[in-house]
């Protein structure tokens, strides 16, 4: 099976592709906006950072070949206690946290207008054996267009997301492009830094890559085992 997997940038792209070596069995080939590198049974592309960038990446990219899964990866925020620095944290839910209006009362998600969607469900089943074989948390994983940098801003997040353990910016763009064309999707994400407020001595962007790494090379036999038939198993 061969899998398509969306980073942000080119430093979290280089990361994943390191789980097969030096580099010397990476080969790249174009797509419209991008490029992707091939190693082993994923072909990775780094889209741009937001949801937007990421879900064209991810949709042009889908539309050059066949996949049987798509996952978005990099590195995120984790809410503390649950997903400290340096830990991985694979996604039950991919959450577009800030897709919404804002009111007099608060923040009201996009559901709750009327009309889109907030939320997509990877397969249970993968999940639990992603998480497994790589000692990841899970939990929802939220997409926001703008990073969390305040205390009060994370207390939000976590009233309304309480199942939250990490944000980052792409991953809800990356899954409605695999959902609109039936294509399962998982979110896996790195820790770097705590969400609140910002403070960027306190990042460990190298240990968050070399987790990603690490994620990476023990997700390979996973993902040989899964297959397409697994995707609604619960």
């Amino acid at each position: 099976m061969r899998v398509l997997v969306v980073t942000a940038v080119p430093v979290e792209r280089d990361a994943v592709t390191r789980a097969f070596g030096d580099g010397s069995a990476v080969s790249v080939f174009p797509v419209p906006g991008a490029e992707i590198h091939r190693a082993g049974p994923f072909d990775v592309l780094a889209g741009g950072a937001g949801p937007a960038a990421a879900a064209a990446a991810a949709a042009f990219a889908l539309a050059s070949d066949r996949y049987g899964l798509v996952i978005s990866a990099g590195i995120g925020g984790g809410f503390a206690p649950a997903a400290p620095l340096g830990s991985l944290v694979v996604a039950q839910a991919i959450v577009a946290a800030d897709l919404g209006a804002d009111t007099p009362d608060g923040f009201v998600p996009v559901t709750a207008l009327g009309f889109g969607r907030d939320r997509i469900a990877p397969p249970p089943a993968l999940v639990r054996e992603a998480a497994s074989a790589t000692g990841a948390v899970t939990g929802d994983i939220l997409t926001v267009s703008t990073v969390t940098g305040t205390a009060a801003r994370t207390t939000t997040l976590l009233a309304a997301h309480p199942g939250a353990v990490a944000e980052a910016m792409e991953g809800f763009g990356v899954a409605e492009a695999a959902d609109r064309i039936g294509v399962p999707v998982l979110e896996i994400r790195a820790v770097s830094n705590a969400v609140g407020p910002r403070d960027r001595d306190a990042w460990r962007i190298g240990d968050a890559l070399a987790a990603l790494t690490d994620a990476f090379g023990k997700l390979i036999p996973v993902l040989e085992g899964w297959t397409d038939h697994d995707r609604n198993d619960s």
